[in-house]
């Protein structure tokens, strides 16, 4: 674009056309100057149309035609451009003739017309007349100001208007919801009205129930005072009956603590005398047993030696101080009379349910055993180490529970147990003790293993 600014200059944007007559004080011949147009003071609107339209023109300018300050922003959107750089654009184009001449003749060329044809948007035709440096660019600014100006005029008057309409409608609305609380608050006069006239109606009724029931306790606390005098009356001939009937049962009682001692004395004399008879018995058979002792010894009789059964040659004795390993043996032997079994406690129940704990393992033990007691009749004690155990007796079992003292096993006292018993009587262990088998049955004791006794009393 190296032609003159009249070359570049858009039709009808060139020198400014006469003001008709009667626009001014001045007349058709009056050569003053126009008056200048200050780009430092623009309205924004005209500065925000000028930065648009440059910032069109700007992205599709040759290089060399785009002053060095705008080049970076050729590379924004032409939206992108006016915001970001509107401000250095309207820069420019006030300082550079040559540039505005060359937005104008880009406009010109791929927008023919666009500038110059705008005659409804002041807006644009304030741009085109600062662009093409019109001297009516002054006039054309102040039209696109006065505009702007209406047009915010306008839009504050449609803001009011709008703002009164919706005044109205609140007025409106307030009006409604007066008449609307008016009309409830008669209704609610006229409740209130109701509601105090029955509520005097029930305080009338109310007073003469209360009256009644007055009159009535006083009536009531007359009966009263009568009945209580009746009571006191009739309560003082009972204490006195009373005290008559403790005196007869105080008479009778020291009657029949009379009887009481002679009935005691008699039986003492009679225990006396019973124990006398049994002593002069007792003497008396001391007596026949050293006659018959003596008699045997001068007879040589039962000499203590072996009977004539005992010498029959091809037979023995049952042994004793056998190992009982069947289900079948030990219910044989549970079957003898008088046959006393000894249980090791704990070596039959950690066997049996070694997840309990140990008291439960006791209890469920004891049980088992109870009832094989009440099945069969035989006599038994299970023995439990007791260092430490506290622990209630048990009531109404059949099986005799010991605990050995501090500082002594379990198993000493199923060795004791075994050695106190008497000869001849069949004993039956029920452990898994190496140790204690072997001692028992040198003992002459049966032996049974736990998990043996602990299937037997799966089925008791």
């Amino acid at each position: 674009m190296s032609g003159s600014d009249d070359t570049a200059r858009p039709p009808g944007c060139g020198a400014a056309e006469p003001s008709p007559a009667g626009d001014g004080d001045s007349g058709p011949g009056d050569s003053a100057a126009p008056e200048p147009v200050s780009w430092e003071r623009l309205p924004d609107a005209v500065r925000a149309r000028l930065a648009d339209t440059a910032a069109a023109a700007v992205g599709s300018m040759p290089v060399t035609d785009v002053p060095v300050p705008l080049r970076r922003l050729a590379r924004f959107t032409p939206a992108k451009r006016a915001k970001l750089g509107g401000a250095a654009l309207t820069a420019e184009l006030a300082a550079s003739v040559a540039f505005r001449a060359a937005v104008v003749a880009w406009w010109e060329e791929h927008r023919p017309g666009e500038l110059t044809t705008a005659a409804d948007d002041p807006l644009t035709a304030a741009a085109a007349a600062l662009l093409a440096d019109d001297p009516a660019a002054a006039a054309a600014v102040a039209a696109a100001a006065r505009r702007g100006e209406v047009v915010e005029l306008r839009a504050e008057r449609d803001a009011a208007l709008s703002r009164v309409d919706k005044l109205t409608a609140e007025l409106d609305r307030l009006r409604a919801e007066l008449t609307e609380a008016r009309a409830q608050a008669r209704v609610a006069g006229e409740q209130r009205d109701a509601e105090y006239q029955q509520l005097r109606r029930r305080v009338s009724e109310q007073g003469a129930r209360l009256r009644a029931a007055i009159d009535g306790q006083v009536a009531a606390e007359q009966s009263a005072a009568d009945l209580r005098r009746a009571a006191e009356s009739e309560l003082a001939a009972a204490r006195a009956e009373r005290d008559r009937e403790r005196g007869r049962a105080e008479a009778e009682r020291r009657r029949a603590d009379r009887a009481s001692a002679e009935v005691a004395a008699a039986r003492q004399a009679a225990r006396e005398a019973r124990k006398a008879d049994e002593v002069r018995l007792e003497l008396l058979i001391d007596t026949l047993g050293g006659a018959v002792t003596g008699l045997r010894r001068e007879l040589a009789l039962g000499g203590g030696g072996p009977r004539p059964a005992d010498l029959v040659a091809g037979a023995q004795a049952a042994r004793r101080g056998a190992a009982i390993d069947r289900l079948s043996e030990l219910d044989a032997l549970l079957t003898v009379p008088s046959v006393h079994v000894i249980v090791d406690g704990y070596n039959v129940s950690k066997t049996g349910y070694p997840e309990l704990p140990l008291a439960d393992q006791r209890t469920r033990l004891v049980g088992q055993l109870a009832a094989l007691a009440a099945r069969t009749g035989v006599e038994i004690t299970v023995v439990f180490d007791g260092a430490g155990v506290v622990t209630a007796p048990p009531r109404g079992s059949r099986v005799r529970v010991l605990f050995s003292d501090v500082g002594v096993l379990a198993d000493d006292v199923i060795r004791d147990l075994v050695a106190a018993e008497p000869e001849g009587r069949p004993v039956l262990v029920a452990t898994s003790d190496r140790a204690v088998v072997e001692s028992v049955r040198r003992g002459g004791a049966y032996s049974v293993p736990s998990a043996v006794l602990l299937g037997r009393l799966a089925r008791v």
